[in-house]
């Protein structure tokens, strides 16, 4: 007889599957009605399907039981995630984009992000009880690198379109797959401090010349430089293969969009396999493999890449929601809930906005004090941040000593758990919610100030001015006659007939006006109604007025509330006439 086989494998592709559709349904909504990020909405619903919660994913069981399984699983999937996001944001600048704006990027890359580890360790050190500073190095520089997963939201997308310039979009996902690879210094630069200088000289034999000497070799030379090298020729040899294969004719559509992505899988791989930096390797490869911007061109209109882009986010951000160590949070012997909840408030105030604001003059992209604010602020906290946090568990967990932690850092990996964690889980938070919020406040008060406005100058019969959702600003003129609006100074162009007023959506005053059979300016009043004398004698001499016993603006599906209404016979053969 048949039975339910509930096992983790079908638990998980039901859970994920109906998750995606689910919210397919409603993402355009989602994202670009409501402003909201996918990775919030999704960490949300990975909480609800949590064993805190639903008990529906349970990565502990996954893992075996394990928590060294369950750390290196994250792990691995945040260095996937991160890879393919970083060749795909390579991908994304324009040619040879590292070479002509590589001073703006050193700037952001180099003295800012120092400033940005030094201010987060400082805070890190005040707050957190018992915590030296060498400690705190290590925590700080693991959410030091803005993340370029979180980035996406001010970048791409109807709110970068119209709000976020160009060139200012195309920096900040520069810096944000630039500074992903460069944390490896600040981090191993704390750490190999810890393992080999450590707290009241309790550490292995070398002391600091040794830690300097490992931090300049491994880490610059083996880690940073060859992971450069390797992701530039790999890049190269990428877009030269695929040259050659295409102009031959021996490459498929499909195979030719998906040789991005097959491109970071590979890196990813090959760079954990010779232990260099995957991550920096993945964003090189990724810009030298359109250093020709041809296959950028070529793939400009094609949603493969944003597809698995979204589908990687969403199944990450699920899982962080389910791994995260929410009982920790207030239930920890290292950092109380209410200093964790300040130090959360102050590393994503101080960690980037006064550095970002004191040097935008040197970064011509940031033109002015308001998009440094803007910079500043959006350098959110995700999935390079996780990445970083079980890289440093690793690290620590070869100090150990006879299967035990060594004495100095004995309360390090829980520190840097909590801490990492919880500052992660308030940047998807705040840098989520706040285009919505901001959008909300910067429309409500207006809007309600111009309802206050308009019925007391006009009274209580007065109509409302017309509105479409949070895209659209309305331009209330005072119903007045030709005449008098003529004679008024700076009084502008008179009202359309009927002294209704002028609205305004996206920047073009509706209705447009298009040409008309004979030349003229053809209205898109007189185009819909089907009443109108439109002969080729009344319009090409660029009358623009109905007709003589006409009703004007039959045949629309919109009728203002000061519009008379149109009778049955009147609208007939007119396209969605007014109800009476």
């Amino acid at each position: 007889m048949p039975a339910l086989a509930t096992t983790n494998f079908n638990i998980i592709l039901s859970v994920l599957g109906g998750w995606v559709s689910l919210f397919g349904l409603v993402s355009y909504l989602c994202k670009e009605s409501f402003y909201l990020s996918e990775a919030l909405i999704s960490l949300l619903a990975g909480v609800a399907l949590s064993p805190h919660a639903a008990n529906f994913i349970r990565p502990l069981d996954y893992a075996l039981g394990s928590e060294e399984n369950l750390n290196a699983i994250t792990l691995a999937f945040s260095r996937l995630v991160l890879g393919v996001q970083l060749v795909l944001a390579g991908v994304q600048l324009p040619s040879r984009y590292l070479q002509k704006q590589w001073k703006p990027l050193a700037l952001l890359v180099g003295p800012i992000m120092a400033a940005m580890w030094v201010a987060t360790s400082l805070l890190v050190w005040a707050l957190v009880p018992g915590l030296s500073l060498l400690h705190a190095l290590a925590i700080g520089s693991c959410v030091t690198p803005t993340d370029p997963v979180l980035s996406a939201v001010i970048v791409k997308g109807k709110f970068a379109d119209h709000n976020v310039p160009k060139v200012l979009q195309k920096i900040i996902t520069a810096e944000s797959g630039a500074n992903d690879g460069l944390g490896y210094p600040f981090l191993f630069f704390a750490l190999y401090l810890i393992k080999y200088v450590g707290d009241g000289g309790v550490a292995e034999a070398g002391g600091a010349r040794v830690a300097m000497g490992l931090w300049f070799g491994e880490t610059w030379g083996y880690t940073i430089l060859l992971s450069v090298a390797y992701g530039a020729v790999v890049g190269w040899l990428a877009k030269e293969l695929l040259h050659w294969a295409e102009e031959r004719k021996f490459v498929d559509r499909e195979s030719f969009l998906v040789f991005a992505i097959s491109l970071a899988l590979f890196i990813v791989g090959t760079c954990g396999m010779i232990g260099s930096d995957d991550v920096l390797a993945c964003f090189v490869a990724g810009n030298v493999f359109t250093w020709d911007d041809w296959f950028r061109l070529e793939t400009l209109d094609d949603s493969l890449q944003p597809t698995i882009d979204m589908l990687l986010n969403v199944s990450i951000f699920m899982w962080y929601g389910a791994v995260c160590p929410w009982e920790l949070f207030h239930a920890n012997d290292v950092v109380p809930l209410g200093r964790l909840c300040a130090l959360g408030v102050l590393v994503l105030l101080f960690r980037r906005l006064p550095w970002v604001f004191a040097v935008h003059r040197f970064i011509p992209q940031i033109e002015d004090a308001r998009q440094a604010v803007f910079v500043g602020f959006f350098g959110p906290v995700g999935v390079s941040a996780i990445f970083y946090l079980y890289v440093t568990l690793e690290f620590l967990h070869t100090l150990d000593v006879d299967g035990e932690p060594r004495a100095d850092v004995k309360a390090l990996p829980e520190a840097v758990l909590v801490v990492v964690w919880f500052i992660a889980i308030c940047s998807i938070v705040v840098h989520g919610l706040s285009i919505p919020l901001g959008k909300l406040g910067f429309y409500l008060p207006r809007t309600l100030s111009r309802g206050v406005m308009s019925s007391s100058s006009e009274g209580p019969d007065a109509a409302a001015p017309f509105a479409l959702g949070s895209r659209v600003t309305s331009f209330a003129i005072r119903r007045r006659s030709g005449g008098d609006a003529g004679n008024e100074p700076n009084a502008g162009p008179p009202p359309p007939p009927g002294g209704r007023s002028v609205f305004r959506i996206g920047g073009s005053i509706i209705p447009k006006r298009q040409e008309g059979p004979g030349g003229g300016v053809l209205d898109r009043r007189e185009e819909l109604d089907t009443s109108k004398d439109t002969s080729t004698e009344a319009v090409g001499a660029g009358q623009g007025t109905p007709a003589q016993g006409t009703v004007p603006y039959v045949g629309r599906t919109v009728r203002f509330p000061d519009e008379p209404p149109v009778a049955a016979g009147q609208a007939a053969g007119g396209r969605g006439s007014p109800e009476q």
